[in-house]
């Protein structure tokens, strides 16, 4: 019995380290013709969950102009292949509009002497249809220890309606917060005071405005800091109860996205 489970846990280590060793940050170039930019930088920052694979895909020229994606997929250890499929447009910072390209890798892993690689080819769907984006072609990723763009945890709702309806209360006691809200970068409500009646403004999420991030700055922290607020989310088969603290140094965001198959598999925040 201890040899079986002596074997057991030696597996299950082994497993992952060689899952592990796909794990982390990997740059490299595109060659795309008709793309956003003119330079088309690709940075995947990958996590590993056994076999299967979770992260996030920079296709960029600077890092003032990007276009941030989820990504998901699968690595076998065996053959060291990955299949990694962009989902959902999370973030974006874009000069001038640009279809958008869905992209999906299919790479092996390699590593020579010191150097780590992904290496293989790309192919694509222009965001929202079943166009190709072009005739996709080969890549080659190379790990790298820091990544261009550091990974600011903000809470995503995935949303597959256009107006939604956003209530800020204070939460707790009334102790004189004030906030001002900005949706994306816009202010939309200035210096307004939180109470139990709603300070409530709307946004609109939908393919042509597909990411939408909202920001709740403090004016103040009120009697008692940090300055809190319960934020209520609703929209047709819609509705989420959130917690935001913010402070003068630090704001509080919160990230719609645009999804068509969102009500099939909605995260629960608060669901009523």
């Amino acid at each position: 019995m201890k040899k079986r489970l002596v074997f057991f846990l030696f597996l299950f280590s082994t497993l992952l380290l060689q899952a592990q060793e796909v794990g982390g940050f990997w740059k490299g170039t595109l060659t795309f013709a008709g793309g956003c930019f003119a330079q088309n930088n690709i940075e995947l920052q990958i996590k590993t969950v056994g076999d299967g694979l979770y992260g996030d895909s920079y296709h960029y020229m600077d890092v003032n102009n990007y276009i941030r994606k989820d990504i998901s997929g699968s690595y076998d250890p065996e053959t060291k292949k990955l299949l990694v499929q962009e989902g959902s447009v999370t973030e974006q910072a874009l000069v001038d509009r640009c279809a958008i390209c869905i992209k999906r890798f299919q790479l092996t892993y390699r590593k020579t002497e010191n150097t780590e690689f992904l290496e293989g080819y790309w192919t694509g769907k222009l965001q929202g249809t079943n166009i190709d984006c072009g005739t996709g072609g080969t890549i080659i990723l190379s790990r790298i220890v820091t990544p261009t763009f550091r990974d600011e945890t903000i809470p995503i709702i995935k949303v597959d309606t256009g107006e939604i309806n956003l209530q800020f209360y204070d939460n707790g006691t009334i102790d004189g917060d004030s906030i001002t809200v900005k949706v994306n970068k816009q202010v939309v409500l200035s210096h307004e005071k939180l109470s139990g009646e709603a300070v409530s403004t709307n946004v609109r999420v939908s393919l042509e405005s597909p990411v939408v991030v909202i920001e709740m700055v403090a004016e103040n922290e009120g009697t008692i800091p940090p300055n809190t607020a319960l934020l209520i989310v609703t929209a047709p088969n819609l509705y989420h109860r959130l917690y935001m603290s913010s402070t003068k140094e630090k704001s509080a965001k919160l990230r719609f996205v645009y999804d068509k198959e969102a009500a099939k598999n909605q995260p629960a925040f608060g669901r009523k």
